[in-house]
């Protein structure tokens, strides 16, 4: 088995530990998600008093909930594909493919994670989370920071799924999850 061989298994390993507690954690905020809403229609239409907290609450799960999910479906290979047929590939042309998937993924994520951290003139306290840090939720008496952390983590997330899938695409392994699968599929 060659280095790349072991790189691409234990990437994948990785990648499926991380995808299931991102596929656990994004249920649970389903269910935070429905059991707050659930809680604000019996408050306000049984009891006539809805608590000011619900809405809040069924938002910032949801939040969770969707970039917790779209690092699942990256995985998973649920995320639209134009060529489907080009995941068959294999050999050299199938390397450059992995490796050019891989870039466009990075030029959507990395500046997205660059901007969670940093503003212009690398100032981190003016970064979406800095900003974040010193804000309140509206009804929740939480700083902000653990809502919008939703959306770098997710990022870095994807990040993990792209590096175990164009391992295994240099590697000539299938890759983890569906996205090997769609390929087949194709032809």
């Amino acid at each position: 088995m060659t280095a790349m061989h072991r790189l691409a298994k234990g990437l994948g390993r990785l990648s499926a530990g991380i995808d299931r507690i991102a596929m656990v954690l994004a249920v649970a905020a389903l269910f935070v998600m429905l059991g707050a809403a659930l809680w604000q229609t019996v408050a306000r239409y049984i009891f006539a008093s809805p608590p000011i907290w619900t809405e809040e609450l069924a938002r910032r799960a949801m939040v969770w909930a969707g970039m917790l999910g779209a690092s699942c479906a990256f995985r998973a290979g649920a995320n639209p594909v134009l060529f489907p047929a080009m995941l068959a590939i294999g050999g050299r042309a199938g390397a450059a493919l992995t490796l050019l998937r891989a870039a466009g993924v990075v030029l959507f994520a990395a500046p997205v994670l660059w901007f969670s951290l940093f503003a212009p003139g690398m100032n981190m306290a003016r970064g979406f989370l800095g900003r974040s840090l010193g804000r309140q939720g509206e009804m929740l008496d939480i700083s902000m920071i653990w809502f919008t952390a939703a959306v770098p983590v997710a990022f870095m997330i994807i990040l993990i799924h792209l590096l175990a899938i164009s391992a295994a695409g240099l590697a000539g392994e299938p890759a983890p999850g569906a996205i090997a699968t769609q390929g087949k599929q194709a032809q």
